[in-house]
């Protein structure tokens, strides 16, 4: 009975054993997850880390059960072969020669002492490296750049920290007898974390480097003015775009030196280089766009004695310039990075042209607005900044291609007008522009009185409103209306001033009026009350209007 009671804690003291050892290397393979998960950044609300957390503790959960069952199983097989597992065990351990228990016990106490000294140096670097980022903040005063540099030493430290206690434990199992041919995948891990710790300590240092340049560069600007970095924050917009090349860059060169130390996946690893190659075209075509936008300004604009109308007409055309560079460059690009998988570009450009040519007989109308916006060009029919009027617009043209031209009417609203539908076109901006004013006055009153009242206020006006280039112009009486004399005003401005210039003026005109008391006629209301005749007295009486 005895006997049987002693196998049966044998076999509880190896599930026991098990489960210790399991929940030991999942506690610390998670604080590991749980300390490499404040690298990835959450989206969404989830860190793709957290999930993995999730999945190995399920994971676990079933190699303990599966565990257990195993442990159980073979015991069951010994009860079954009248075998006691006490026995057994004793005899498992007796065949192992007393050395090898003395460089078992040597080799835990070399671990005990590894490990200490591993807690020891960690605790010993991390307020250093706090001391370094301190500093680097404190440089210049820079605070653009101190959420990337917080960033960059979370990452050495927790690269440091991981990389030593994982280094620690791998020779803690060299230690422990563990065979070569275990420990050697080990050693793998931890190159392959140490060559992730890499690139993220690289993608860091170089967005706390560039955070750092663009800080410095607000300051070198303001205190040398004419030199090229004048033109940076025309570049600043790219900067984006330059920390997400830089860190795919990287990424994809760790890959690749990670994929060459697998068998399996080291024919992935020359996949790099092109993929790095593409990236290395995007950006660069990005930077020769903006640049070619300063250049194709400078060299239409560098002329400082264009005229109103030269200075318009340029700003027209600069846009269309800049359109046609940047699409050569996007079509260079492709071309670049057809050659970089080795695809010959000039059969897939001629079957282009074909299916442009096709597309084209199809697309009359782009065809129609591409020629229809050449023409406005070319005959310089209107340009950016004209007050126009159009079959569907009245307003300022803000922007214009061969394509469509964008109209902001006086209320704000923006119209984009196809060049194709645009048949008839009203500028107010050639040369000049008269603001027509239509004035009326009672039958009864002195059209000499009116006329020389309306002289004086356009005399005025030339004085108040620097758009006017001459007097107001009286043309005489324009129409009979049916309660008022229609007197025709004309005022000669500056193109597209018109608007403005009418409401002054009108303004005006009622202030004049009223002071010399001529009378504008207006609509009076006459009631007239049926089967009863109205009095006349109460109707002029002042208590009863």
């Amino acid at each position: 009975m005895n006997g049987i009671l002693l196998d049966l804690g044998v076999v509880i003291a190896e599930i026991i054993l098990f489960l210790i050892a399991i929940t030991i290397g999942q506690f610390l393979i998670i604080l590991t997850l749980k300390r490499l998960a404040q690298w990835v950044p959450e989206k969404q609300g989830q860190n793709p880390l957290n999930l993995t957390q999730k999945i190995l503790n399920k994971s676990l959960l079933i190699i303990k059960i599966a565990g257990v069952i195993v442990i159980a199983a073979l015991n069951g097989y010994l009860f079954f072969q009248q075998k006691s597992p006490y026995i057994y065990l004793l005899d498992l351990i007796n065949n192992v020669p007393p050395d090898q228990w003395q460089r078992l016990a040597l080799g835990l106490l070399k671990s005990v002492l590894l490990l200490l000294l591993v807690s020891l140096v960690i605790a010993s670097l991390r307020p250093r490296l706090k001391r370094g980022g301190d500093r680097l903040k404190a440089w210049k005063n820079i605070e653009g750049n101190n959420h990337s540099l917080d960033t960059l030493f979370m990452a050495i430290d927790l690269a440091i920290a991981n990389g030593l206690w994982i280094l620690a434990l791998v020779v803690c199992l060299n230690f422990l007898l563990v065979p070569p041919s275990i420990t050697q995948y080990f050693y793998l891990a931890i190159k392959v974390y140490f060559l992730l710790c890499l690139g993220i300590i690289t993608v860091r240092a170089s967005f706390s480097l560039i955070d750092t340049l663009d800080g410095l560069s607000t300051e070198f600007i303001a205190k040398h003015p004419r030199s090229p970095l004048r033109f940076y924050p025309r570049f600043r917009y790219l900067l984006g775009l330059t920390k997400r090349c830089l860190e795919t860059g990287i990424y994809l060169a760790i890959a690749g030196v990670i994929c060459a130390q697998f068998p399996l996946l080291d024919q992935l690893a020359p996949y790099a280089i092109p993929a790095n190659q593409i990236i290395l075209i995007i950006f660069i075509a990005a930077l020769v766009i903006e640049l070619s936008n300063i250049i194709v300004e400078k060299l239409l604009l560098r002329s400082p004695n264009l005229s109103p109308v030269q200075q318009r007409r340029r700003l027209t055309f600069i846009p269309l310039v800049q359109n046609t560079v940047r699409y050569c460059i996007y079509f260079l690009s492709g071309v670049s990075i057809l050659y970089v998988f080795d695809i010959d570009p000039t059969p897939i450009l001629a079957g282009a042209g074909i299916l442009g040519l096709a597309v084209g007989l199809g697309a009359q109308n782009l065809i129609n607005d591409l020629v229809n916006g050449f023409s406005i060009l070319l005959q310089n029919y209107y340009l950016v900044g004209d007050f126009v009027e159009t079959d569907g617009a009245t307003g300022l043209v803000e922007a214009m291609d061969l394509r469509v031209t964008r109209i902001r009417d006086t209320g704000g609203r923006l119209h984009i007008i196809r060049n194709g539908d645009i048949k008839t076109i009203v500028n107010y901006s050639k040369d000049y522009v008269y603001a027509v004013v239509y004035v009326g006055v009672a039958y009864d009153s002195d059209l000499d009185h009116v006329y020389q009242v309306l002289g004086d206020v356009g005399q005025q006006i030339q004085g108040l409103h620097p758009d006017v280039l001459e007097p107001t112009r009286i043309d005489g009486l324009d129409n009979f209306a049916e309660s008022e004399l229609t007197i025709r005003t004309v005022t000669k401005v500056k193109p597209g001033k018109h608007l403005p210039v009418q409401r002054l003026l009108r303004k005006l005109i009622k202030e004049a009026f009223d002071r010399e008391q001529i009378e504008i006629p207006f609509a009076r209301r006459v009631l007239i009350f049926k089967n009863e005749a109205p009095d006349l007295d109460s109707l002029r009486d002042p208590e009863n209007m």
